[in-house]
This record gives structure tokens, sequence and C-alpha cells, in this order.
């Protein structure tokens, strides 16, 4: 049996831990990065069953077909390249870049990768969930929900566009498979906050990724500082790995949307933990009685038991993830 598997966005803080885990699971990965030293500092890291290949711009028409056609080994591709951010000027940082580089990699696999049977793309919670219900303890999200967010929403506010970006760039994808009903079966996978330490230590920044970055600002928080009200649904990074692989190896996985999902966090929670790192303890503010429960009770009820039917993941808990997170920036930032 050929085990070989397409990751594209090969640098990204999700893909980084696919790859890992592929690799450990004996497959031979091939991936997309965008200059030729990112790709070979990936191929230091991850020896020879890594191979790179370099697609620089994920919007531009037949980005993918170059990269397609030289790996006619590839079975299975995950597409895990969009843009996360929230610095941007228009929607043509975030909508056109994400909706583009779906259609091109879903283009360049039908035109060039006949042999390819399984496509899993990385969407988001934010495809599903409704940003003006999100805060409403009767509303209920499932797999099947779909953000109402309109292409003109987007344009008001960074974080609406990015919203946007994920939920028309995974319609874009269930449009292609209606119309053009390719060999490849389609899953997505829908995470909330991906919490988890980095696939290596050498991906700890001043700056991390958008999730990340929560953690990583409470950790500079002082002892009078205001805790950031922040609470939604999260995951751990190493979970949502697992689940790209689950979601190809798995036939009763195709054609469905994945949301996958811990729990539910706060950051008054997440500074109760981060206070049992004996370093930090007295450098935190202390969270009020009842504010973790408080934040909680305001959120909207998320039911994703088709998806915990179809994986049954064991999932890591909160605590876990955000001691192994915190653990991992204050070891790297003690050696600078």
């Amino acid at each position: 049996m050929n085990k070989t598997v397409f990751v594209s966005g090969a640098t990204g803080f999700i893909a980084l831990h696919i790859i890992k885990q592929l690799i450990e699971r004996e497959y031979d990965v091939v991936g997309s990065v965008r200059t030729d030293e990112k790709g070979q500092d990936l191929s230091r890291r991850f020896g020879p069953k890594f191979e790179y290949e370099i697609v620089e711009d994920i919007a531009a028409e037949g980005a993918f077909d170059e990269a397609i056609k030289k790996h006619p080994e590839v079975t299975t591709f995950l597409h895990t390249a969009s843009p996360f951010t929230f610095d941007i000027k228009d929607e043509n940082d975030l909508l056109v870049p994400a909706i583009n580089g779906t259609k091109n990699a879903l283009d360049s696999i039908i035109k060039f990768g006949p042999q390819i049977n399984r496509v899993v793309i990385t969407s988001s919670y934010v495809a599903i969930f409704d940003g003006r219900r999100e805060f409403k303890p009767d509303a209920v999200f499932t797999e099947e929900s779909w953000n109402p967010i309109t292409y003109e929403d987007a344009k008001k506010h960074p974080q609406l566009a990015y919203w946007a970006s994920k939920k028309f760039a995974e319609l874009s994808a269930w449009d292609i498979i209606k119309e053009k009903k390719p060999n490849f079966s389609l899953t997505t996978i829908n995470p909330p906050f991906v919490f988890g330490p980095q696939a290596f230590d050498s991906e700890i920044r001043d700056t991390l990724n958008t999730s990340s970055e929560i953690i990583n600002q409470i950790l500079g928080l002082q002892p009078e500082s205001k805790i950031p009200k922040i609470f939604s649904s999260w995951i751990d990074v190493r979970d949502v790995a697992k689940a790209h692989i689950l979601a190809f190896e798995k036939d009763s996985a195709k054609g469905k949307r994945l949301l996958v999902r811990s729990g539910q966090f706060s950051s008054f929670k997440i500074v109760e933990y981060l206070k049992e790192i004996p370093q930090i303890k007295d450098a935190l503010p202390e969270p009020g009685i009842g504010d973790h429960e408080k934040a909680i009770r305001s959120l909207a009820t998320v039911d994703n038991s088709k998806t915990n039917s179809i994986l049954k993941l064991d999932y890591i808990n909160l605590h876990d993830s955000i001691i192994d997170s915190a653990q991992q920036i204050l070891s790297v930032r003690s050696k600078l």
C-alpha cells in the first residue's frame, strides 16, 4: 500500500504536528513551502521521509500544478495552507488567498492527481458558529451549522475577514465536490482555538501563532494586570493533527465536516493553571472567584457528537495543554 501524503503549508503550527505524526506512523510526506530555505530547514528536522516542493503563492492560478505532477506517488492531500492573522489592510489579505488557495489545490488535484483519493482541508469552528450568538447560552452549533457572515461583512473588520475567509474557502471546496464530482472524497477539520506546544522548540518566537499568543500574552501579565476576557471552545494541536490523519484513514469520515473540540476554556482558568508553575506563580494576577464559571455559562452550546462518534479521540485536557505550552515557552526563553 502506498503511504505518501502531501501537506500544503508545511511550516504552519498545525501542519508541523501533522507531519511529525505522519512520519511516526511510517508515512512519507511531501510538504509545500514558500521558499527553498524553509524547505531545507524542514528536511533537516524531519529527515529522509520528508521532501518539499516550493509553492510561492497559493493564490496564484496553477500554484500546485507542478508539485502535484511531480509526485504521482501521493494518494492523500492535506490542505492546511491558509492565512490566519488579524494584521490585514483589506479582504485581499485573507479572503482571496484562502479561497483561491483552496480552489487551486483542488483544481490541480483534479487535473494532475487522478491517483489522489482522499483530501482533508483545515477549516475552522468560525466557519460553523454565528459570532452574534456565540455568547447566547440557548444557541446550539453542530457540524451542520454555517456561519451566516457575508462577503460584505468581511470588509468591516479584520476578525470578520478571517471568519469569512474560512467559511468561503470551505464552501468553495464543497462546491467543487458538488459540481465536478472528482475522484477524491473530501473531509474538513473545523477546530476552534488551538492550544498546545509548538512541534519544535525553535518555533518559539517573540510573537506566536494567533491561538498560542493568548498563552504568551497571559505569561506577560503583571500581578496588578487585568486578565483579558477570552473564552470559547478549544482543542490541543496534537489532537488536531491526529484528527487530520484519522480523517483520511477512516472511511466513515468521507464527505464529513468534523468539528473537533476538547471543551470550553476561559482566560481565567488559563491563569489558574499557569499559577501552578512555581517560577511564575507570584508574577500573575489572581483570577476572581467564579469568573471562569460565569464565562463558561455565557457560551453557546456546541454539539460535536457526530464527530466524536467517527474519530473516537481521547482528547488532551486543558490543564495539560496549557502547562505543556507554557513550560515550553518558559524553557526556551530561559536559555536565551
